[in-house]
């Protein structure tokens, strides 16, 4: 499983032995190149891919971030894969999603690496302020009797593994996990890794007294989400100290005007004036 080249990060007898029992084995599929694995997936699954279906890649030429953001994917330096759940959950847990696969990954980096992870609620994943991965969940709903349910969701999930140089300007500073751990970090363990521990916090959300114990998971992985002066980019933009999570999920802001339950958007700290 040694990486010298892109076309050695593949989907191998090794890989598939190591999915084998999980809701992934046999229907992993990988390319060498794609646009985009979130749509990838997201097309699948239009066309009626199963639970569990997997798509990765080693370079990707149209990778998404929220917001239409682009992410860099370049050939051999980062982890790119999307992932397809269809659990019928009901659709207030899909606030709930980002947070779960949040944590799976915080885990999944952890255990391969030895880095901690902050999470930046509600996508982000940090190392000492600076940027090494984010995650982008898509899905889709559809009613069912009084209410509604997730039809299927996409968890698109990017972490960059061996990048030693970033693009100028970015919001938010990069880093990769190789730079942050001085050591060269194998991208099929992490992605074993990954999707075992996004398969054990799914299931969690099939679990109510679980799936409501994420938010506050959520707040002990990250430094953001309580006593953090923070700007609120987003169509609910302002700017307060964080005060936790909702039990949806939601980001609660105190601001000079009162409380703000921010519901979609992005963090950044707030600039001192």
């Amino acid at each position: 499983m040694a990486e010298h080249t892109a076309g050695n990060f593949e989907l191998d007898a090794e890989l598939r032995a190591a999915l084998a029992g999980t809701i992934y084995a046999g229907k992993i599929r990988f390319s060498l190149v794609t646009d985009s694995t979130n749509t990838d997936c997201a097309e699948a699954a239009r066309l009626g891919a199963p639970h569990g279906t997997v798509y990765f890649a080693d370079e990707q030429l149209a990778g998404r971030g929220r917001g239409e953001h682009a992410w860099r994917s370049a050939a051999g330096e980062g982890l790119y894969v999307s992932v397809l759940l269809r659990q019928g959950l009901p659709s207030t847990r899909l606030h709930i999603l980002p947070l779960s696969a949040g944590l799976a990954a915080a885990d999944a980096i952890r255990s391969v690496s030895g880095l901690s992870i902050d999470l930046r609620w509600p996508n982000d994943l940090l190392i000492a302020g600076r940027k090494a991965g984010g995650i982008l969940v898509e899905a889709r709903t559809e009613a069912l009797g009084a209410g509604s349910v997730i039809a299927f969701a996409v968890v698109g999930i990017g972490i960059n593994v061996h990048q030693r140089s970033f693009a100028p300007g970015l919001s938010t500073p990069a880093t990769s996990l190789d730079l942050e751990a001085g050591r060269r970090i194998r991208r099929k363990p992490l992605l074993v890794s990954l999707l075992k521990s996004l398969e054990r916090e799914t299931l969690g959300l099939l679990d109510p007294a679980a799936g409501k114990a994420i938010p506050q998971r959520m707040e002990q992985a990250s430094t953001w989400v309580r006593g953090r002066h923070v700007q609120v980019h987003g169509p609910q933009a302002c700017t307060g100290i964080t005060d936790g999570l909702n039990e949806h999920g939601f980001l609660l802001v105190r601001t000079d005007n009162g409380l703000v339950t921010v519901q979609t958007g992005g963090i950044r700290a707030a600039e001192i004036s």
